[in-house]
């Protein structure tokens, strides 16, 4: 059995014309929320054995944040640079790649990459939008991850920002 829990990133600001897109930091509401949803996820759900994070800024902040309420070393994060931007294909080679001694794995991500992976591997709900701070978690009956196969996965978590926003 393997879980693989997405993440996207927390909101991030938009205000610096000049900033490239990869080095986007967190918005006020993103921190607030990488917190928030953090904390929930560590009060609730085993904590995932893997942290893989996109090396966009905005990625890895939400990454550091969770890390940080899992009491999850930060220098253990896997940073990959194929996460930022990426499509389902190369999510599924990166997914392929991850250990198989690992069976709950946690990554931070970027749409439309991660709405579009989700639609891809679980057989039941379709997403138009994972919203930023956004998590979903897929479960698989698999025993390695290079098994990991359109429309196979269940999900078992989805939890976003809004439910706390109220």
């Amino acid at each position: 059995m393997k879980q693989l829990i997405l993440v996207r990133h927390a909101k991030s600001e938009w205000g610096e014309e000049w900033l490239k897109d990869i080095d986007r930091p967190l918005s006020e509401r993103g921190y607030r929320d990488a917190y928030i949803l953090s904390e929930w996820f560590f009060k609730n759900h085993e904590i995932p054995k893997k942290l893989i994070s996109s090396d966009a800024t905005r990625a890895l902040s939400t990454a550091l944040i969770f890390a940080r309420s899992f009491n999850y070393p930060a220098n253990e994060i896997k940073v990959d640079p194929k996460i930022y931007e990426c499509n389902v294909k190369t999510f599924k080679e990166i997914i392929s790649q991850i250990e198989n001694s690992l069976e709950y794995v946690m990554m931070f991500g970027h749409n439309p990459g991660i709405t579009n992976l989700v639609n891809e591997l679980n057989d039941g709900l379709d997403f138009d939008n994972i919203p930023t701070c956004g998590i979903i978690s897929i479960q698989f009956d698999i025993k390695s991850w290079k098994d990991i196969h359109t429309k196979k996965g269940k999900i078992n978590i989805q939890q976003f920002p809004k439910e706390f926003n109220k």
